[in-house]
């Protein structure tokens, strides 16, 4: 049986093998143009009062309110904005010295519907802040393949937009 071993070997080394090679080749090229938008953040209503040796109240005959304060009425709004409560304001010490600050800033109101046109928004005045993309344009570029597998993107682009090529390659032994 020793003898016949390394014959054995030889017969099994001989056989062939067989092997399924699968390749795959997937090329994606794409252009991205940007649209035209519009972020604008409008400014909001603020009211605020400080002083000293002054007396404040709110309301009128009946229903005044002694050291009250006014103020935005939230429960009041017109386009979003919000009606103002007045303060009444008095010296409290006649004859002694007294400071008075008081500000208000009304909100900008409700802004119907933006509708950018030809890649520029009309917008009204505000009084926030405000930023206008206009859209992007693709000018002269183009996307060029070779057999080889080589892509570019050349040519001049235009603002806002961008390009990109890629090849995948995928070998698989089975």
């Amino acid at each position: 049986m020793k003898k016949l071993l390394p014959f054995l070997f030889a017969l099994s080394a001989a056989t062939p093998t067989y092997a399924e090679i699968t390749s795959k080749y997937v090329t994606a090229a794409s252009f991205s143009i940007d649209s035209p938008y519009v972020i604008t953040n409008a400014a909001p209503s603020s009211y605020s009062i400080s002083g000293n040796n002054i007396t404040t109240s709110t309301g009128t005959g009946d229903s005044v309110v002694t050291n009250g304060i006014g103020g935005l009425n939230l429960g009041s709004l017109s386009s979003g904005v919000p009606a103002l409560i007045n303060t009444n304001k008095s010296v409290t010490t006649a004859g002694s010295a007294f400071s008075l600050s008081e500000s208000y800033q009304a909100g900008d109101s409700t802004q119907s519907a933006i509708t950018p046109s030809s890649g520029i928004a009309t917008l009204p005045v505000l009084g926030g802040t405000t930023t206008v993309i206009s859209g992007g344009t693709l000018g002269s570029g183009s996307i060029s393949s070779l057999s080889s597998g080589v892509h570019s993107c050349s040519g001049a682009f235009g603002s806002g937009t961008s390009c990109s090529v890629s090849t995948t390659v995928t070998i698989e032994i089975d």
